[in-house]
């Protein structure tokens, strides 16, 4: 692996991006249209000890990484989060492009981010169709709202809830069909961890699909604690000198698609998982409230499906 000697920032949204090249006592500024010939450009800036730090901004970020990583040139991604607390340490008020690109050169050169590896192609598609996913089920949710406050009005269309209805077994039909062609990937992909979470009890065909979508077929988090703070499953506890104590509640930081199946799980384990049963009448009995009890198995699951599939094993109940 070659020796990092300079960070480059880079800022990056739809149509362009800037890059903070560091000197010696300043920056230079760079922006480049987001296309690959732009792309070669870019590279005949960089110097050939050049790590070119980004922020994961949704798709955007992708085509770049991809082409720099393949020309040889090591990339660090990073948490969009994580460069705007750095921001606020470095009490940075100022919000352009610009300024974000020298921010992310001065994050990289002060924390040293881990480099990127490109994820697969087939994990890039089940994180599309995931996507995809969600926002049919927000829309299911919106319509099903609709439907409900038409069948209130004393005079209701017909016409309005024929299309409703149709809209909605449309949306069903389409989330249907995208989980099965999420599923044949994992089982072409990930058959034996995908059979192995479901050992889990309270650990079902779709939550062990996501768990393995989510955390790149558990290759992207080293610990157990890692995944779970991704997920936003980690209880988040407020205390402020002897008078403030806020409730324990999650994070809700991580990824929320898988929350609230997660938390259908707990429902389940809290019966037939011997561990997960006996940490949430242990909380219980401690006087916690039954919602943090359940945040906890929730966190217990995650856990054991991170051994599981790491450990290439079966649950065994102990």
């Amino acid at each position: 692996m070659k020796t990092i000697k300079q960070y480059v920032g880079v800022d990056i949204s739809k149509d362009y991006f800037d890059v903070a090249l560091p000197r010696e006592i300043s920056y230079q500024h760079h922006q480049f249209a987001n296309t690959p010939k732009e792309f070669k450009e870019l590279i005949r800036l960089l110097p050939s000890d050049a790590l070119v730090v980004m922020e994961a901004s949704g798709y955007y970020y992708l085509q770049l990484a991809f082409f720099l990583h393949k020309e040889g040139i090591q990339v660090s991604v990073v948490n969009p989060l994580v460069i705007r607390r750095f921001c606020q340490m470095r009490m940075v008020r100022a919000k352009t492009d610009k300024k974000d690109a020298q921010m992310i050169t001065e994050y990289g050169k002060a924390e040293q981010p881990d480099t990127w590896e490109p994820p697969k192609a087939y994990m890039l598609e089940l994180k599309q169709m995931q996507a995809v996913t969600n926002q049919l089920k927000k829309q299911q949710s919106a319509l099903q709202r609709q439907k409900e406050a038409l069948e209130c009005c004393p005079v209701r269309s017909q016409a309005a809830l024929r299309s409703i209805d149709a809209s909605l077994q449309t949306n069903s039909d389409e989330q249907e069909q995208l989980e099965k062609e999420m599923l044949g990937l994992i089982q072409e992909y990930h058959r034996q961890i995908h059979q192995n979470l479901q050992t889990i009890p309270g650990i079902g065909k779709k939550a062990a699909l996501l768990l393995i979508a989510l955390s790149n077929g558990f290759t992207k988090f080293k610990t157990a604690k890692q995944l779970c703070s991704y997920l936003g499953v980690c209880p988040r506890i407020y205390e402020s000198g002897k008078s403030v104590r806020g409730k324990a509640k999650i994070t809700k930081m991580g990824a929320s698609s898988i929350r609230a199946i997660l938390y259908l799980c707990s429902w389940s384990a809290v019966k037939y998982n011997k561990a997960c049963k006996e940490l949430y009448e242990r909380l219980v009995e401690k006087g916690k409230p039954k919602m943090v009890a359940l945040i906890a198995v929730v966190n217990k699951l995650v856990r054991q499906a991170f051994a599981i599939a790491t450990k290439e094993i079966i649950y065994k109940e102990i």
